[in-house]
């Protein structure tokens, strides 16, 4: 069996279809789904199980999960708000919690992989390689990136990342992620400013290196996301930390040129101010370094942003489909 926390997540979710591409439906999924929308996401796929996180962490400390033997934990359940400001919720949700699993899973021999972010590389002065040596000295710039930091650097004084793998997920974005409100992609959000304004907003610079939207992201489409977190699954002697990355950063001004491209429109940009409570937090330029996953063996090459952005949009944002084929609303 295959237990997924945050099933019914962005990536979590992804990753449940694409079990099911390839013919896996031995799955339990994990999540919380409260009161949103999220619970959509699950709509027309296929799993064993269902379970809410609290209930599962209780079978996991008192020992009384399901008795199918669990070959892979994908550990993607968290608070991945980069905006959150509740410490405390962060702490339990994001540190706490996963220590519980990752020391169960040791436990019991099960393949545990994490997802842990690039917000933990901070404003990118240190660099972004994906080593146990530049591990400590990170510097996060939100409390999301501090709460993932502080299980890397747990896990590592521990002794664990030799038995653990840690995914540092860069830009992601791709379908499934309609319930994330303000935390959705700017391709998500961008489709939506077309479709009800005409043009896009993006930030402007506040820095004189960087242009109006000339900032730079490493953009990861979700597909590539889970293929990538999936070959931890099938190859299983890797472990660490690696790097979840396209290793290209391109623009929001490209970003945005992508989308109006999709949908056979010139494009229209308008930048905006940065709000003053994110200035001091904001990331100017991200870049995976992804040869310490392609040195432990995978191959696929990722899709360009612009072809990636296209799947996106005109089969999945345009028909309001969500990636098992359900509506979205």
């Amino acid at each position: 069996m295959i237990v997924v926390t945050g099933g019914a997540g962005f990536i979590g979710s992804a990753l449940v279809w694409r079990l099911n591409e390839l013919g896996e439906t031995d799955i339990l999924v994990v999540d919380d789904l409260g009161s949103d929308e999220k619970w959509r996401n699950l709509n027309g796929l296929r799993f064993r199980d269902y379970q809410e996180k609290d209930a599962f962490l209780a079978d996991v400390q008192a020992g009384t999960l399901d008795p199918h033997p669990i070959e892979t934990l994908f550990h993607l359940g968290a608070c991945s708000s980069t905006t959150e400001t509740d410490a405390r919720y962060l702490i339990q949700n994001n540190f706490e919690y996963t220590k519980t699993l990752a020391r169960f899973a040791v436990r019991r021999e099960i393949r545990f992989v994490y997802a842990s972010s690039a917000a933990t590389y901070g404003d990118g002065s240190q660099g972004y390689a994906d080593t146990e040596e530049l591990t400590p000295a990170l510097l996060p710039l939100n409390m999301y990136g501090y709460s993932k930091q502080l299980f890397d650097a747990w896990a590592l004084r521990e002794g664990l990342l030799k038995k653990l793998v840690g995914l540092k997920y860069f830009n992601v974005f791709g379908p499934n992620e309609w319930h994330k409100g303000d935390m959705r992609s700017m391709v998500c959000k961008g489709y939506e400013q077309i479709e009800a304004e005409g043009a896009i907003r993006l930030f402007k610079s506040h820095r004189p290196d960087y242009g109006d939207g000339e900032q730079e992201r490493d953009f990861l489409y979700v597909k590539d996301a889970v293929d990538m977190t999936l070959f931890f699954h099938t190859a299983r002697e890797p472990m660490g930390l690696f790097n979840v990355g396209t290793g290209t950063s391109r623009t929001w001004n490209d970003l945005a040129r992508a989308i109006f491209a999709a949908l056979e429109r010139p494009p229209r940009i308008h930048y905006i101010d940065m709000p003053e409570t994110l200035r001091a937090r904001y990331q100017y330029h991200t870049r995976a370094e992804p040869q310490k996953l392609r040195d432990a063996g995978y191959r696929q090459p990722t899709a360009p942003l612009e072809a990636a952005v296209a799947d996106y949009v005109r089969h999945y944002l345009v028909p309001g489909r969500h990636l098992g084929g359900a509506p979205v609303g």
